[in-house]
């Protein structure tokens, strides 16, 4: 293999931040069908906000290149696949954004090139379903003439602390020398260090693990939150004594949603149902938080009701639609399930979220959100995300004489609210 230029395909919330990291190394260029996201990139502004604008014009100064040009990335030797894999509306696996990659990548690929994938999927997805699709649209042969790796992603969206080249990252090859020569590639630009796999099975594993794992702690959690709301015990004040002891794990109740661990579980379901294993605890913990918007929603009307607030036509305040804090990232965000749930009362709803972009949150989810905090009051007030912009907040002003403030990620003080997950 010549000099290595690599190519990323797919600029989004994972693909840019590699991008921009490997532009620092090698000649690089990102590919996106969106040619307006390519444009935006390259007027140097992310929308996505995981690169600053000064380091994103630095990379562009220093040669780095977003396109939509296929032609742009034909004499790349190095493809990086990072475009989303998310779940239809039954929670079964969308491979189609992987298909129209591996078919981007089949039409530039040459004989010695190496393309390795950073989609999250189930073992197995890499060799079986990319392979193939890049075999047949290149006429080229797997492991004769092209080599594969998979390197699982890692970004942790809005975290300006455990950015791309501060997580460890795991690689893996076709082969034990292209396992080797991606593992290379990756450690020279990831200061965290990495780990090279056995095989691109183990690491593909190893992703749907991370997340399906975090997904059936916060499900326990959640489940003590019901528990605990019955017998009039705080959750919060269970967890903080239990986390006294050195083994304990410090998860919380909440809302789960996102493009991982939100969807990284049904990747893991189908794939052991393929192999004749019905899951009993990963789909119960998928079970237990896809229904906790519901649930919000479910305990903030009887809350009204218990203080004598007439729920017809009530106003209710949403403070934050995202999927996470601080970042504008609204993909699969789970908060859409308590404004639904809200929405069966015949109440009127406002959100507000100084991250989320209006116009994607109304193409998205038909909901009305707005970036500057209204001056009205309200008869119930839910913080659905803890925003650090939410710490200004002055609670007192936006309730009425009687309303309720209802907390979901035990973001004020439980002196303060009339109930919290």
């Amino acid at each position: 293999m010549d000099a290595v230029k690599i190519a990323v395909i797919g600029l989004g919330y994972v693909g840019l931040p590699l991008a921009r990291l490997f532009s620092t190394k090698y000649p690089t260029v990102g590919f996106d069908m969106n040619k307006a996201r390519v444009d935006a990139l390259m007027a140097g502004h992310d929308a996505t906000l995981e690169v600053s604008d000064e380091l994103l014009q630095s990379a562009i100064n220093n040669g780095f290149k977003c396109t939509a040009d296929i032609e742009d990335i034909r004499d790349c030797n190095f493809y990086v696949v990072a475009v989303p894999t998310p779940v239809d509306q039954n929670h079964n696996p969308d491979l189609s954004p992987l298909y129209g990659a591996s078919t981007t990548v089949g039409q530039v690929i040459s004989k010695g090139d190496i393309v390795v994938y950073e989609s999250t999927v189930y073992p197995g997805v890499t060799e079986d379903e990319c392979i193939p699709v890049v075999e047949k649209v290149s006429g080229l042969k797997f492991n004769v003439d092209f080599f594969a790796g998979y390197s699982p992603e890692r970004i942790n969206p809005g975290d300006k602390q455990h950015t791309v080249e501060r997580i460890k990252k795991v690689t893996s090859g076709s082969t034990l020398e292209v396992g080797k020569k991606v593992n290379e590639v990756y450690a020279s630009v990831i200061t965290a260090g990495t780990h090279l796999a056995p095989t691109m099975k183990v690491a593909e594993a190893a992703k749907v693990i991370e997340n399906s794992q975090r997904d059936i702690n916060i499900a326990f959690v959640n489940e003590l939150s019901k528990i605990f709301t019955r017998m009039g015990i705080d959750t919060h004040d269970v967890l903080e004594a239990a986390s006294t002891k050195w083994n304990f794990l410090p998860f919380k109740p909440g809302l789960v949603g996102g493009h991982c661990i939100g969807v990284d579980p049904y990747y893991l379901a189908q794939c052991a149902q393929s192999y004749g294993y019905n899951p009993e605890i990963i789909l119960a913990g998928r079970r237990m938080n896809d229904g906790m918007g519901e649930y919000v929603a479910n305990q903030v009307v009887k809350l009204m009701l218990k203080k004598g607030i007439q729920v017809l036509n009530s106003n209710i305040l949403i403070l934050g639609f995202t999927f996470k804090e601080n970042c504008p990232d609204v993909r699969n965000t789970k908060v859409i399930d308590i404004y639904k749930a809200l929405q069966g009362y015949n109440l009127n709803i406002t959100v507000y979220d100084p991250w989320a972009n209006p116009e994607v949150v109304k193409r998205e989810y038909e909901v009305e959100v707005i970036n500057e905090l209204p001056q009205a009051r309200f008869d119930a007030v839910v913080l659905a995300v803890a925003h650090d912009a939410f710490n200004c907040i002055d609670e007192k002003r936006l309730l009425r004489e009687k309303s309720i403030l209802y907390d979901v990620k035990g973001f004020f003080s439980k002196e303060l609210v009339d109930g919290r997950l």
